[in-house]
C-alpha cells in the first residue's frame, strides 16, 4: 500500500483533534459519554478485546468535533461508515418487510443484527 491511499489510525486522529480543538482526552471523553480511560485506550492503541470504538460513538465523536467528517473519523478506526436513510429508503425497506412472513421477517433480522454486529465491531 503506499503512502497516499494510507489513512491516519485513531489514535493519530485523535492527536490531531486534541491539537485543533485545544482539548484533552478527559474533554473528549465527557463529549461523547465514555469514560476517560477508553478514549486513553484508543489513543494508546490499546483497545480491550480489540473492538476499538461502536459506530454510536465513532458518530458521537464526529458530531461532537465537526472539522472532523463521520467518514474521516470511520475511516481512521478501520471501519465503513454507515449510509445515509433516507425516509424514502426507510418506507421502502418497511415495505418489502411488511410483506415477509413472521419467519422470514425473522430471519431476515437475524441477518441485519449479524451485519449490523460486523459493523459495530469491525470485525
Amino acid at each position: 500500500m503506499d503512502n497516499e491511499a494510507r489513512t491516519e489510525d485513531l489514535a493519530q486522529l485523535l492527536a490531531r483533534l486534541k491539537d485543533t480543538y485545544g482539548v484533552n482526552e478527559s474533554e473528549i471523553a465527557r463529549r461523547i459519554g465514555v469514560a476517560p480511560a477508553t478514549v486513553n485506550a484508543w489513543v494508546h492503541r490499546k483497545r480491550g478485546t480489540g473492538r476499538g470504538p461502536n459506530r454510536e460513538k465513532l458518530r458521537a465523536l464526529a458530531e461532537a468535533f465537526p472539522k472532523f467528517t463521520v467518514d474521516e473519523v470511520f475511516a481512521a478506526a478501520g471501519r465503513e461508515a454507515p449510509g445515509p436513510l433516507s425516509p424514502e429508503s426507510e418506507e421502502r425497506i418497511l415495505d418489502l418487510y411488511r410483506g415477509l412472513t413472521d419467519e422470514q421477517q425473522r430471519a431476515f433480522e437475524a441477518q441485519m443484527r449479524a451485519v449490523n454486529e460486523l459493523n459495530r465491531t469491525g470485525q
